[in-house]
């Protein structure tokens, strides 16, 4: 039970990282029915603007944080704009294509400026280890699962009480009606993806600190679990996607504290297709008829 119990704290650990990703995903699902899969590699920039910022600046964890969120924000809305809007009004093959295309272009950029080698993270936070039985919580683990919950607050407050979340939602239910109403849509759009890539940057400082080291090809396996998660959740959902994140950490610390490691992976992805045989709209998601 002690095991167990362990692994669920190191889970929800890790959830709150992978659900902070998948918000990007569901958010930009929700508004204009993209997969975007360069949102793990906007991710992986984040944990090196966090590392840039905390190396060379000599900043502590909250300063890093705002300018990695930041600096994701900018950089997602850089990409909606030059990649995906001319694309707007083509197939989702199309728009599918370029955001692989993405990715791999942003994954190299940065493997061509900063080097392949893997780089250490500085120690940001105490290694303070607090004991409740026989069970292990250490501080990074506080406020990785803290900072996460808090960025989920601020979300479904922006998304829930404000005009640009109103704004969204509308954009979300009907693009074109929300655009005769006097909803600038385009605007809408791109603070969706500024809000996405933020979180994606907080995210990525997060597991700079958690795993204590970050390389240019670390975006595609979390940005993959991620999705899995909001697919899991019912992508476009943002409940859902809190709710996925947190149940993928979980699986996989429990399959690798078992003994497992070698087949985490593998579980993850057969869950997916399990949730695509079993509820193809996820759990929070609805199914949705389309007209033919």
């Amino acid at each position: 039970m002690d095991q167990f119990m362990q692994q669920m704290v190191n889970g929800i650990s890790l959830g709150s990282i992978y659900a902070l990703i998948a918000l990007g995903y569901t958010m930009v699902y929700g508004i204009i029915k993209l997969i975007n899969f360069a949102h793990g590699d906007v991710y992986m920039i984040g944990a090196y603007i966090g590392f840039a910022a905390t190396t060379y600046a000599q900043l502590g964890f909250l300063p890093a944080l705002l300018i990695s969120m930041a600096a994701c924000a900018v950089l997602g809305m850089t990409i909606e704009r030059i990649a995906y809007k001319p694309l707007r009004g083509s197939t989702r093959i199309a728009v599918l294509i370029t955001a692989i295309g993405v990715s791999l272009f942003l994954e190299y950029v940065m493997m061509f400026f900063v080097g392949a080698e893997v780089r250490s993270y500085p120690v940001l936070l105490s290694n303070k280890v607090f004991h409740l039985g026989n069970v292990l919580i250490n501080t990074q683990q506080i406020y990785i699962v803290v900072t996460a919950i808090a960025l989920m607050i601020l979300l479904q407050f922006i998304v829930h009480k404000t005009k640009t979340g109103k704004a969204m939602r509308a954009v979300s239910i009907d693009r074109d009606a929300a655009q005769l109403m006097g909803i600038k849509v385009d605007n809408t759009i791109s603070i969706t993806f500024a809000i996405g890539s933020a979180f994606a940057g907080a995210a990525g400082v997060l597991v700079g600190i958690y795993y204590n080291s970050i390389d240019p090809l670390m975006g595609i396996m979390p940005g993959l679990k991620a999705f899995i998660a909001a697919v899991f959740g019912g992508i476009g959902n943002i409940p859902g996607a809190m709710i996925g994140g947190m149940a993928i950490g979980i699986m996989e610390t429990l399959v690798s504290g078992y003994g497992y490691s070698l087949y985490r992976d593998a579980v993850v992805f057969a869950f997916l297709i399990l949730i695509l045989i079993l509820k193809p709209s996820g759990l929070l998601g609805k199914n949705i008829r389309e007209k033919v």
